[in-house]
């Protein structure tokens, strides 16, 4: 919680010294970090409280802050000519991920394997936009901060 925090705070405090292009990057990371440290102090509380897993808590993180990661890579690669196209896919294919996810672990898992595929499905389309799709294509033709960027 302190360690999502204080990158919070880096990045709220630190977002008029980058350049104007990169300030709403900044921003959004903030905000990533912000919302994982009031979920994972939510988290620990429920995990003290009851003695396991906070399934749902961890979704309602993950809702929020995944897609919030798809606009991040979209934002960094937006100075390399990404489309917005490229940000709803990742979006999209994140959200199905997500609920996919939480249907098999949570609500429905008699089926759970099922569920599990579809959600692989979803990150594995997104991990190969990052690592060997239009995203990978934009990243490496824009080379440079875009590119150590897009890697991190």
């Amino acid at each position: 919680c302190m360690a999502m925090m204080a990158a919070s705070v880096f990045f709220f405090f630190s977002m008029n010294t980058f350049d104007k292009k990169w300030r709403t990057s900044i921003l959004v990371s903030g905000l990533i970090t912000f919302i994982a440290a009031v979920h994972y102090w939510y988290m620990r509380d429920y995990w003290s409280a009851y003695g396991e897993s906070p399934t749902f808590f961890r979704y309602v993180d993950w809702i929020l802050t995944v897609p919030l990661m798809c606009v991040e890579f979209y934002l960094i690669l937006k100075a390399a000519g990404a489309k917005k196209s490229l940000m709803w896919r990742m979006i999209s294919l994140s959200i199905v991920m997500l609920v996919t996810g939480y249907i098999g672990e949570a609500v429905n898992r008699d089926n759970a394997q099922i569920w599990g595929l579809i959600s692989g499905i979803a990150y594995f389309a997104i991990a190969y936009d990052i690592w060997f799709g239009n995203a990978k294509k934009l990243a490496l033709s824009a080379g440079d901060s875009i590119l150590t960027a897009h890697k991190a």
